[in-house]
């Protein structure tokens, strides 16, 4: 059986760093295939093939939050060292998994004919095959719900390597299959079988993983019914977070169309897109930092350790390119999309960069939470101002439109970040001396002073590209070198030259 797991600083780095990749590779495949899967599909057909994954994802939610409870109790087990019940948290949530994936398949091919025919505005001439692709998706449902805990068992135990060997190629093949199976002249059912093969082969892999690293999971097949309330009260609290979350994301563009035009959604939503992509970092550190929070809930200290240098970190890192993209945002957009699109939507995209980096600043606690078994304090956080914020934005929008509803979601994610700040303060009993100790008060003093100084000299002499270029050059350079002497400790320092000589 594996041994426990020693959450170091080399490792944690390591696997953000893996996880970043993991997330990089497939975005390049997708924008490069996207255009050509459209050209072979058609509009509608890939508007049908888009839907279909969508309705996938959105019949997931039938894993009430298992495969992230799996990686919680497997990290804790590794934590305490109780490594032998690892296959019965394992083989529990599998069979309850695949339990509710077959709910789930079945509520999907019921639903098919009503979707189809009543719901979605699909041509008549294309009615027969959508069905047949939404069945043959209903067949993966369980494939792709138990593929969470077998996933997240190797991510309890750091194995990140291992699950980006998986993701990386099975992600990559979402993308390019669609453009084979079209070279083959394949129908739209034809290129579905041949992801249902990739996402198949994936969970095989997974399972295969998961015996070479804990070798008593293939030896060791039980199901304890007493794991099932400990692994449904938290899965329970995820869902409850999974529900939210895409409320709280995207109601604004349903407002924006309800309550302004079409076209105001579109600028809208390109502005969050191109921004909200600043996020695959935070994304790859936490999905690093949970089971790792997990892991050392029972040694407070490490914990407390780990959680202040992630912010200080992140912070380093967020702050630099988002205060870069609020300076060019207008010459960003100019370049890209014009000078019409520049004017309407400079502004949302600077207040929405803002509101991206707060947010990312508060995965931190929130992941602090589940972590240390209590996902019912996030989902009550978000609970708790919901109604205000849909009756902050619907005023903003009213009021001042996209720019309106870019500020009523920066609003939500600072106020979001303080109560998930104060919460987690209250939860592991944090004081202002692990702040101080750890750095993290100097880097907020460090990167605050140079956003004030930045912007200032910016409005007073950044009056070309070129003049703004040396300006912001200059403030980076003195941030690394003050950051250096006065906000990195030595063994932050000697891990950097460690690993800038790897690299080398």
């Amino acid at each position: 059986m594996s041994q426990t797991v020693k959450i170091q600083g080399r490792l944690l780095i390591k696997n953000v760093v893996l996880n970043f990749i993991g997330q990089v590779i497939p975005l390049i495949v997708a924008v490069a295939t996207v255009p050509y899967i459209i050209h072979g599909l058609g509009a509608d057909r890939f508007g049908i093939f888009s839907l279909a994954f969508v309705v996938l994802g959105y019949f997931s939610i039938f894993d009430l939050g298992l495969g992230r409870a799996t990686t919680k109790f497997v990290s804790e087990a590794l934590g305490k060292g109780e490594t032998e019940r690892i296959p019965v948290i394992l083989w529990t949530s599998l069979a309850s998994q695949f339990s509710l994936g077959v709910l789930g398949s079945i509520s999907l091919v019921m639903a098919t004919p009503i979707l189809v025919e009543r719901i979605l505005n699909i041509p008549p001439d294309l009615m027969e095959e959508t069905k047949n692709v939404f069945y043959l998706l209903s067949l993966s449902i369980p494939v792709v719900i138990c593929s969470a805990s077998l996933r997240g068992t190797l991510e309890a135990g750091q194995r990140f390597d291992l699950v980006n060997a998986v993701t990386i190629p099975s992600s990559c093949l979402t993308f390019l299959l669609p453009i084979i199976g079209l070279l083959l002249s394949f129908q739209l059912s034809g290129i579905v079988i041949l992801l249902l093969i990739v996402r198949v082969g994936a969970i095989v892999a997974y399972l295969m993983l998961c015996f070479r690293v804990y070798p008593r999971i293939k030896q060791l097949f039980l199901i304890d019914t007493k794991m099932f309330r400990p692994l449904f009260t938290f899965g329970g609290w995820v869902t409850v977070c999974s529900i939210l979350i895409p409320i709280l994301v995207y109601l604004d563009r349903f407002l924006i169309g309800a309550l302004r035009t079409v076209a105001d959604v579109g600028y809208y939503s390109v502005s969050y897109d191109i921004i909200s992509r600043v996020g695959i970092f935070p994304a790859s550190l936490t999905m690093t930092l949970f089971p790792a929070f997990s892991t050392l809930e029972a040694d407070r200290d490490k914990l407390k350790r780990l959680y202040t240098c992630s912010l200080k970190y992140l912070l380093l890192v967020m702050g630099p390119i988002i205060f870069v993209l609020v300076i060019f945002a207008g010459d960003i957009l100019h370049l890209w999309l014009g000078a019409d699109w520049a004017l309407k939507t400079t502004l949302v995209f600077q207040i929405l960069a803002i509101g991206i980096f707060v947010n990312a600043l508060s995965q931190m606690p929130a992941n602090l939470l589940d972590g240390i078994g209590r996902p019912d304090l996030r989902a009550k956080v978000f609970l708790s101002y919901i109604l205000p914020y849909i009756i902050l934005l619907w005023f903003l929008i009213n009021k001042f439109g996209i720019v309106g509803a870019a500020l009523a979601w920066t609003l939500r994610a600072c106020l979001e970040l303080l109560l998930f700040f104060g919460v987690a303060w209250k939860t592991i009993h944090l004081n202002p001396a692990t702040f101080v100790q750890n750095g993290v008060l100097r880097a907020i003093m460090v990167y605050g002073g140079m956003v004030v100084i930045g912007l200032f000299v910016v409005g007073i002499w950044g009056k070309t590209i070129l003049t703004q270029g040396v300006i912001v050059i200059t403030c980076l350079t003195v941030f690394a070198l003050v950051v250096w002497r006065y906000v990195l400790d030595n063994e932050e320092k000697q891990f950097l030259f460690l690993a800038i000589k790897k690299v080398r």
